[in-house]
């Protein structure tokens, strides 16, 4: 792959209508100075000072925010927020990055999921506590997940792609539900011309008829579930790549950290598309949002399977690049790090 061709498909991006459907997090950061501790007058106990915090949309959040920094020229969110606080937070983080969040639907049933993360600072270093989480621990709403449904028809005919992102870990209780997945399956027969594209932390198994995203360890957890929990050889995780692909009846992408994305080739076989090198600390947190943001807006700019998964392996090992926070890459930090990576 050129630079000329990294060029070529990174010049389209400004063209493209991606949606994404999926959970949207919120993810907050609050900073504690342990030196101005007190102690509370009713309890006796410790009263953390909150000097500072970091607000950002995660989850699906994520992916629109590495979507917004590739140029994306309109992006679409469908899901359901609460209609409290963190609600309001997650929209203008969302309007920020240019958004569109008319199908992003604010309920007063459910809460807007949040990770809330304390980070006690001390001689001028941040060390991150225990997580607070708020989650909807009830089976989605019937009338919320219509509602969702509706909105992806309306969105499909507007998009070149919609991106369903799947994090959460019990059966229908996100987004993401059984009937949603069909919904998809059906919108892929509908808009054939339409790239549909899913990454889900428990159900990559359940999607048909359009293009999934895994890691390695997830991929030979499904097929090969007797290997559960060992080290992944590519030897092993070649064969899960293809049984995947016969699974859900399209094109599988396996990430496989440090050493790239496993693709499968139009001649069936599967190809490792190497990852560049990692220079200094790395913080992998939002590694995989970040490549599926390049994967399918290449997708989108008519690159082969491999052309997009080379623009995935270098948008996350920019973004990894930055500590402590979901970091994201520009058009330009992506040919520079082809340049460099390629000794152009």
């Amino acid at each position: 792959m050129t630079a000329q061709r990294i060029q070529q498909i990174l010049d389209t991006f400004p063209k493209i209508k991606i949606a994404v459907i999926g959970d949207y997090f919120l993810d907050k950061w609050l900073t504690i100075d342990r030196s101005l501790d007190e102690v509370s007058l009713e309890t006796k106990l410790t009263a953390y000072q909150v000097i500072g915090k970091r607000i950002f949309a995660g989850a699906a959040g994520t992916v629109m925010s590495n979507l917004s920094a590739l140029d994306i020229g309109e992006l679409y969110a469908v899901g359901f927020i609460g209609d409290d606080g963190e609600g309001f937070e997650m929209l203008r983080d969302l309007h920020a990055k240019r958004v569109n969040t008319d199908l992003l639907i604010r309920s007063p049933h459910i809460m807007t999921p949040t990770y809330t993360k304390p980070m006690f600072l001390e001689n001028g270093v941040e060390t991150e506590s225990n997580r607070l989480d708020f989650k909807n621990k009830d089976v989605t709403p019937a009338g919320l997940e219509e509602q969702v449904i509706k909105n992806l028809w309306a969105v499909a005919p507007k998009v070149d792609a919609i991106i369903a992102l799947d994090q959460i870990d019990d059966a229908n209780h996100g987004v993401i539900t059984e009937r949603v997945r069909e919904e998809l399956a059906k919108v892929a027969d509908a808009y054939p011309n339409l790239i549909i594209f899913a990454d889900s932390r428990s159900f990559i198994n359940k999607f048909t008829n359009i293009i999934v995203k895994c890691n390695d360890l997830e991929a030979v957890r499904i097929v090969r579930p007797e290997l559960a929990g060992t080290k992944q050889e590519l030897d092993v995780v070649k064969p899960c790549l293809t049984a995947l692909s016969k699974l859900t009846g399209r094109r599988v992408f396996v990430t496989c950290g440090k050493r790239g994305v496993l693709v499968l080739r139009d001649d069936g076989e599967a190809a490792l598309i190497p990852a560049p090198c990692d220079t200094g600390p790395v913080d992998i947190v939002g590694a995989g949002d970040a490549c599926t943001s390049g994967i399918v807006s290449s997708l989108c700019a008519g690159a082969t399977a491999e052309e997009a998964a080379t623009v995935g392996n270098l948008t996350s090992s920019i973004t990894i690049q930055f500590i402590g926070e979901c970091g994201v890459a520009s058009r330009e930090g992506i040919l520079k790090r082809f340049n460099e990576h390629s000794g152009s």
